[in-house]
């Protein structure tokens, strides 16, 4: 058994102990049988309970109701064509044949999922992401055999994890954080696992499913969506995939929290600070020797257990005031006042930034502009503007809900970010022409009486309370 690295580490709501009387602070547990707010464990029984293991779980994943279900979800999602070029509008045509059809073949045991289309988007910190599109049909499978599992699995995850579960996500992640961060955890270990859903071993993880289910077909179903293999961008040939789960499936991201299990258990009994989501993770210590203490059975569990690879680069013990990032944020402590500061991080700056510039395109036909032209009845009149803006501002809010409760070393909050939507939505105008006119004839007040939202106005209504909270979602 492992000895705890520090006493109280890692126990109290959700993740983290927290001194006494503090944790009442707005911090309740979202699992209903979670421990109470003192930070002690629940009593074990008496009597230990038999392992239950679950031997009949295929025809429920067949049953029409399920199937139409999980339709359901891949249609609201709305996602692009796979490898065979079927999207969701054309499978909708004659849906109830087709998923008739899709039961009678996983019933029959003769369903098999056609290879994954990959395809790259660019990162925001520079590079691709590798993402693959299964087909509709394979969508509806891997959503119809999660809806299966994902109940059975949530009975035994840890309150470490909070990616893509219900009723948890980056604001119960972050919320742990933060608080972390208010009550004296001084030291993290800020780490990164290198190219975790294309290193994950099939034998491994299917080991880790049988764990809970002992149903045969179950487990050949999982294995062949696994191995269903990937075709490149402009190659013909099916690659065979014997590692990693591919992104962009629904069933991805519960494999990798089935996969990642061991770790948080690993974590939990040795009393780490650990919060976990997904691949990103973070642990908390209160001392530097604590914290490198974590990164070594960290490394021990992902590297010798799992067989997993920490980025050498992007793996590290570092100082709370010197600063971290997590889910987009960038945590310090300003060296000029003290303060303990929460930013928007680099690279989702530069994910802000493309997003705005993919939002407000300059036109390869556009004319020059006139300044006597730019006028506020002749703006108001322009549909492109009119459609750009409401673009611009759905994104706005988005983002906002998502970053508002971010801590600024600067006044106002978000006011650099306003200014850059605003030399876009000028420059989608005028086309940048002249030396600098645009600025008078297109005030910023001019842009909001044309509707353009202010991300400084939303945070001043989010700090009054005027804002709702974001949705926690996973």
């Amino acid at each position: 058994m492992r000895k705890r690295s520090e006493a109280g580490v890692g126990q109290l709501v959700l993740q983290i102990v927290f001194p006494e009387g503090k944790a009442n602070d707005g911090t309740g547990e979202t699992e209903v049988d979670a421990p109470a707010a003192s930070g002690r464990f629940p009593i074990a029984e008496s009597r230990p309970e038999r392992k239950h293991k679950w031997y009949s779980l295929i025809d429920k994943v067949y049953a029409i109701a399920n199937l139409q279900a999980a339709w359901k979800q891949v249609k609201e999602k709305n996602g692009a064509a796979g490898v065979d070029g079927m999207t969701v509008g054309k499978f909708a045509q004659g849906d109830a044949e087709r998923l008739q059809q899709l039961s009678d073949d996983l019933r029959r045991k003769t369903y098999r999922p056609q290879p994954v289309r990959r395809v790259y988007i660019p990162k925001s910190g520079g590079g691709k992401r590798p993402l693959g599109i299964p087909t509709v049909r394979d969508r509806i499978v891997q959503q119809a055999v999660r809806q299966i599992l994902e109940p059975i699995f949530e009975r035994k995850f840890s309150r470490y994890s909070h990616g893509f579960r219900p009723e948890r996500g980056c604001a119960t992640a972050l919320d742990v954080v933060d608080r972390a961060v208010r009550h004296g955890y001084t030291w993290v270990v800020d780490a990164d696992i290198q190219a975790f859903f294309d290193t994950v071993e099939h034998e491994k993880l299917l080991a880790a499913i049988n764990e809970e289910i002992a149903d045969g077909s179950m487990l050949k179903l999982i294995a062949l969506i696994l191995r269903a293999g990937v075709i490149e961008p402009e190659v013909s040939e099916m690659e065979p995939t014997e590692l990693g789960t591919p992104q962009g499936g629904p069933l991805s991201p519960l494999l990798a929290n089935i996969y990642l299990h061991t770790f948080d258990e690993e974590m939990q009994q040795a009393g780490y600070g650990l919060v976990r989501y997904a691949d990103d993770f973070v642990i908390f210590a209160r001392s530097e020797s604590a914290a490198s203490a974590a990164m070594g059975l960290a490394r021990e569990v992902l590297e010798g257990q799992l067989r997993l690879r920490l980025h050498p680069e992007k793996t590290r013990v570092v100082s709370v005031d010197a600063g971290f990032e997590f889910l987009g944020f960038h945590y310090f402590r300003n060296p000029k006042t003290g303060r303990m500061c929460k930013e928007v991080r680099q690279k989702s700056v530069r994910s802000f930034r493309d997003a705005i510039r993919a939002r407000t395109p300059r036109l390869h036909t556009q004319r020059w502009v006139k300044p006597c032209h730019v006028t506020p009845t002749q703006l108001g009149k322009n549909q492109r503007l009119k459609e750009e803006i409401g673009r611009v501002n759905t994104y706005l809010r988005d983002w906002h809900g998502y970053f508002k409760t971010a801590v600024f070393r600067y006044k106002p909050p978000f006011r650099t970010f306003d200014e850059f939507v605003r030399r876009r939505i000028r420059a989608s105008v005028t086309g940048r022409v002249g030396s600098g006119w645009w600025n008078q004839r297109i005030p910023n007040a001019l842009l909001s009486d044309l509707g353009l939202l202010s991300l400084v106005e939303l945070q001043s209504q989010y700090q009054q309370g005027q804002l709702e909270a974001p949705a926690r979602k996973g």
